[in-house]
């Protein structure tokens, strides 16, 4: 098979803003996005995936999407950082991947 070069933001944030991450994502012309759950230790301390949060959309989720467009997806990091990471905790990074089947990105 043939592998054909894409774009790839990952995204790690709370959950008590996905909704409105995914509406950036799908206005920025993404076909989908995968979301699971993230814990780690950053500049606002541990957060665990193994506990029970006492409120559930205060847990962090991972968002990744991949497109074949690299302005969208530099469109998508920038927006989010802009309009929700004063508020709310959270980093996006790019990568740059390979993909099989890119009628489906």
């Amino acid at each position: 098979m043939d592998h054909h070069k894409a774009s790839k933001v990952v995204i790690i944030t709370e959950k008590i803003i996905v909704e409105k991450v995914a509406k950036l994502i799908e206005n920025a012309g993404a076909r989908g996005y995968t979301i699971t759950p993230a814990g780690g230790k950053g500049s606002r301390g541990v957060r665990s995936t193994n506990r029970a949060n006492v409120v559930d959309e205060f847990s962090n989720v991972k968002i990744e999407v991949i497109t074949g467009s690299k302005d969208a997806a530099n469109r998508i990091a920038d927006d989010v950082a802009e309009q929700f990471f004063d508020h709310y905790s959270g980093i996006t990074y790019l990568e740059e991947v390979e993909i099989l089947r890119p009628d489906k990105f």
